[in-house]
């Protein structure tokens, strides 16, 4: 089976290859814009399986679609949840949100193995999920963030931060101390650096560490609105869609 990462973060791309590896699946192409996308289409075979992020460097990877007729089943992976019925009518086999749950990404698997001949089919069952949940894939998360003061360099341990946000196209990070910071990063770069069971992404927004929450309100359209000991902004909140996940994190 030929399968490829379509990602501009080459973090994230390499994250989900070493993903697919640990459940026997080989990428070993990564393309990471459209331009590099439609050009590599129009000179290779294409895959049976595409992973495929919405937002790429240069543009919406739905501009792929239009330049090539792709034939490839496609799996969508993105931390934006607005593009899912044009994904949808792609025919895509799922769309998975970032960061991307062990779980979630085998059951999607398991979807796109349905849809193939019998005798190609390869199920993955309960103990390839077990495995790549016990054994997850070895990183060291981020245990400090350097940050710009003036003409100084000043180093912040992880667990000063109360949260991470993007505002005006800027990452900052939010200190126990009330202060925000300027970030060189992005949201979707710290994806991957910041411990899960510390960090959850309750919108496309927003990241908060658990120690940070003083109080938790239902909020309209099924919503929870955070409370943080110190970042008093009444947008923190849970995107309707991360609300059952983020429960479970808090177990």
């Amino acid at each position: 089976m030929k399968v490829i990462i379509i990602e501009d973060e080459k973090p994230s791309a390499r994250r989900l290859q070493r993903m697919l590896a640990t459940l026997n699946m080989e990428s070993e192409t990564m393309l990471h814009s459209v331009e590099e996308s439609i050009n590599w289409f129009q000179n290779n075979e294409h895959p049976d399986l595409i992973f495929l992020d919405i937002q790429l460097s240069d543009g919406l990877s739905f501009e792929i679609f239009e330049a090539i007729e792709i034939k490839s089943a496609v799996i969508f992976t993105t931390a934006y949840d607005e593009y899912a019925l044009q994904a949808f009518r792609l025919n895509s086999i799922d769309y998975l949100l970032k960061p991307i749950d062990d779980e979630d990404l085998a059951k999607a698997l398991n979807k796109y193995q349905e849809r193939l001949p019998q005798k190609q089919a390869v199920t993955l069952d309960f103990n390839d999920i077990k495995k790549l949940l016990i054994n997850p894939i070895d990183r060291e998360y981020k245990k400090r963030f350097s940050v710009k003061v003036g003409q100084h360099l000043k180093l912040i341990n992880i667990d000063d931060i109360e949260c991470f946000y993007s505002e005006n196209k800027g990452t900052y990070l939010h200190t126990t101390e009330g202060r925000n910071y300027l970030l060189d990063t992005t949201l979707e770069l710290l994806e991957n650096e910041l411990e899960p069971q510390t960090f959850f992404r309750i919108n496309r927004k927003f990241f908060v560490n658990i120690n940070a929450i003083k109080d938790m309100v239902s909020y309209t359209n099924s919503r929870l609105q955070i409370k943080l000991n110190s970042y008093n902004d009444d947008e923190v909140i849970v995107a309707r869609e991360r609300v059952k996940d983020f429960k479970a994190w808090l177990e």
